[in-house]
């Protein structure tokens, strides 16, 4: 989906007026991020691209995740490829299935004297997001029928619990 789109959608479920005057700009320009830009000048670079922008400048992290901390959830990116050599699908959602039984086992094990500190939540939480990520490339590769790839990712799961 292209930027444009999203701010379009965004601004169908509230008032392009309420916006505009909150953010102290045109009600055009406002409107105007709703459209796609082109050489003939409709549409304008809107505030997604800008902040799009504003992270590839900076290669800075950080800003997608507090944006998402924001809006109440938690980034996390989609792995590279690794490049090594497919496997069977099978053996691949087996490698997840196998890998969330690890993050189980060190919620256990950090639950165990019914308390977690704050290594033991970091660590939590570093095994989730590597899980989570490693699914969605998963799933991606699924989706676009790269089997190949999303075995490969899948099997690269395996170096979570560790």
């Amino acid at each position: 989906m292209e930027s444009h789109e999203v701010m379009k959608e965004a601004l169908n479920r509230t008032s392009p007026k309420a916006v505009a005057a909150d953010l102290q700009v045109s009600l055009s320009l406002v409107y105007k991020w709703a459209q796609p830009c082109t050489d003939l000048g409709s549409g304008s670079r809107n505030p997604l691209d800008r902040v799009r922008r504003i992270m590839e400048l900076t290669a800075e992290p950080k800003i997608i995740e507090w944006l998402c901390q924001q809006a109440g959830g938690h980034f996390v990116p989609n792995p590279e490829p690794s490049g090594q050599p497919a496997f069977e699908i099978e053996t691949g959602t087996n490698a997840i299935v196998n890998q969330f039984a690890q993050l189980l086992g060190v919620i256990t094990h950090a639950a165990a004297d019914r308390s977690i500190g704050a290594d033991e939540s970091e660590r939590i939480r570093e095994v989730w997001d590597h899980l989570k990520s490693v699914t969605e490339g998963f799933v991606r590769c699924c989706e676009e029928g790269d089997f190949e790839q999303a075995s490969t990712l899948a099997r690269n799961a395996r170096t979570l619990g560790r």
